[in-house]
C-alpha cells in the first residue's frame, strides 16, 4: 500500500510524499517553512462507511481504520487496543440540567480513562506515533510534556523499541515522572515552566539531531484523534451537538474538524459540534484571550492577541500551558463552531471527583474534573441549549493522581470503640455532595 497517503502543507499546498521525507525536512515545508501539514489519502472516503458499519464486534483498536491512517504496513502497528472505548450516558447530569436549568439534554461521556495503555486521551495518539516512527526507522524521539502525553509516548515507544527523552516542567507530578522513567525512558525535570521545557527540548533536538514531537498540530496526533468522529458514528450513528473537553493545547477539536471535513460529502454528518473548551482558572490564558476578544466584538487580528502566563501555579499540571501558541488555531476552530472557551475553578476539582465517583463509581483524573466541571459552568452561562446532545471527553482516569485521591476522602470517621460505630446508608452523603453545585442552577 505504498503511496496510500501524502502530506500537504496547509499554507502553500506543497506535497511531501511520506513521513520519512517529512522527518528529513525537520518537519518544515521546504517551500514556505510552514509546520502544519495535513494527511491526504488515495482511498475514497466512501469506503469508510462499510468499515464503520462493520466495526461492531470486529474493531479491536484504532487501526480498524487502517486505510485512513498514515501508515503503510500493518507489520508496524503498535497497539494495545486503544481507541475502541464506550460512550456512556450520565443520567445524573441530565437530571441536574432538567431540575436546575429546565433543559432536556442527552449527556454522554467518552471514556478515554478506559484506554488500556495509560488510561488517557493520549493513548490513541501515542499508538499511531509509535507505529509511524517504527515504520520510518526512528530510534529516538524527544518531547516536552506536562505529563499525560509523556506517559503515553513512553509506554508505546517502549513497546516499539524506541528511546524517548522527555522534558517536564518543575511542577510536573512525581507520579508522571515515575511513569515515564519506569519504561527506561529518559526524564529531564526542568527548573522552570512548560514553556522552558519546550525550549530545552527544542535545543536538545537540534544539538543531537533527534526528532522532536510536532506538538498539537502534529499530523500523527491529529490523524489518530480524528478517529473519534468514526467511533461516534459507529456507536451513536451521529455526532453530538456540543463537545466539551479540558483545554491545554487543543489537538482534540483540530482533529475532530479534520475528521468531519474528510466525511463532508458523504451525507453522514449534518453539522459539526459546538466546541466548549474548559481551562482551569489558575492557568487559563486562552479563556482570557477569548473573553477579551469577545468583549471587543472579535476585531480583525484578534486571534493573535493572547496573554502569556509564566510559571503558572495550578492543581492541574497536565493543563499548565501558560504560553498558548495554538490559540490562533483553536480560536478560529471554536468561533467557527459557535462555541466558547471558559474556565472552571480549581477549588472545586475534588468536589467534582467525589460527585462523579458517587454517582457512577468512576474515578476520574484532575483534567477530566475540569471538563465535567465545565459542563456545570456552561449550563450556568447558557451555553447549552434545550434538546441538545452533549459529549464530555473524560480524558483520563485517576491512576496517576494520588494527590486527588487523597482529597476525595469524605466518609471517614475516627473512632476509639465499637460504641462509636453504627450501621450506615451511603445515601446520607448524596445531598452534601451536591451542595457545591447548587450555584450552577438557573
Amino acid at each position: 500500500m505504498a503511496g496510500k497517503f501524502h502530506l500537504r502543507c496547509k499554507d502553500c499546498s506543497y506535497i511531501v510524499k511520506d513521513f520519512k521525507e517529512w522527518f528529513s525536512l525537520n518537519q518544515k515545508c521546504p517551500k514556505c517553512s510552514g509546520k502544519w501539514v495535513l494527511a491526504e489519502y488515495q482511498n475514497d472516503f466512501s469506503g469508510l462507511i462499510p468499515v464503520i458499519n462493520e466495526a461492531n464486534g470486529k474493531a479491536k483498536d484504532l487501526f480498524h481504520y487502517f486505510d485512513y491512517l498514515p501508515l503503510n504496513n500493518t507489520d508496524n502497528i503498535v497497539s494495545e487496543g486503544e481507541g475502541i472505548i464506550p460512550v456512556e450516558r450520565w443520567e445524573f447530569l441530565e437530571k441536574f440540567a432538567k431540575e436546575s436549568c429546565n433543559l432536556d439534554l442527552e449527556v454522554m461521556v467518552y471514556r478515554n480513562d478506559m484506554n488500556p495503555g495509560t488510561g488517557t486521551f493520549k493513548d490513541i495518539a501515542a499508538a499511531l506515533v509509535a507505529s509511524v516512527l517504527k515504520e520510518a526507522g526512528v530510534k529516538e524521539y524527544v518531547v516536552a510534556s506536562t505529563g499525560n502525553i509523556a506517559n503515553a509516548f513512553a509506554h508505546y515507544l517502549a513497546l516499539a523499541g524506541i528511546s524517548l527523552t522527555v522534558f517536564i516542567p518543575q511542577d510536573a507530578l512525581l507520579s508522571n515522572e515515575a511513569g515515564v522513567g519506569s519504561y527506561g525512558q529518559r526524564v529531564y525535570r526542568v527548573k522552570g515552566d512548560y514553556h522552558k521545557a519546550k525550549k530545552l527540548a527544542s535545543e536538545y533536538s537540534q544539538k543531537y539531531n533527534v526528532l522532536i514531537s510536532g506538538g498539537n498540530i502534529d499530523p500523527m496526533r491529529v490523524e489518530a484523534k480524528k478517529t473519534m468522529v468514526y467511533e461516534w458514528l459507529r456507536l451513536l450513528n451521529k455526532l453530538p451537538d456540543v463537545y466539551i473537553q479540558a483545554l491545554s493545547g487543543g489537538t482534540g477539536p483540530i482533529a475532530i474538524d479534520k475528521g468531519i471535513d474528510e466525511l463532508g460529502n458523504l451525507n453522514l454528518i449534518n453539522k459539526r459540534p459546538r466546541y466548549i473548551l474548559i481551562q482551569p482558572d489558575q492557568c487559563d490564558p486562552m479563556t482570557k484571550a477569548w473573553d477579551n476578544a469577545k468583549a471587543k466584538g472579535f476585531p480583525e487580528g484578534w486571534q493573535q492577541e493572547y496573554p502569556v502566563m509564566d510559571n503558572p501555579v495550578t492543581k492541574v499540571p497536565t493543563l499548565a500551558t501558560g504560553n498558548p501558541i495554538t490559540f490562533p488555531i483553536i480560536a478560529d476552530v471554536v468561533k467557527n463552531s459557535g462555541g466558547e472557551i471558559i474556565s472552571f475553578t480549581e477549588n472545586e476539582i475534588s468536589d467534582v471527583a467525589r460527585l462523579v465517583a458517587y454517582e457512577t463509581s468512576i474515578k476520574i483524573g484532575p483534567a477530566a474534573t475540569i471538563a465535567v466541571g465545565g459542563f456545570f459552568e456552561a449550563l450556568h452561562k447558557g451555553h447549552i441549549k434545550n434538546g441538545e446532545s452533549v459529549m464530555i471527553n473524560v480524558g483520563e482516569g485517576v491512576r496517576r493522581a494520588p494527590e486527588l485521591m487523597n482529597e476525595m476522602t469524605y466518609t471517614t470517621k475516627l473512632v476509639d470503640s465499637l460504641d462509636e460505630c453504627e450501621p450506615t446508608d451511603r445515601a446520607i452523603f448524596r445531598d452534601g455532595l451536591w451542595i457545591p453545585f447548587n450555584k450552577y442552577s438557573r
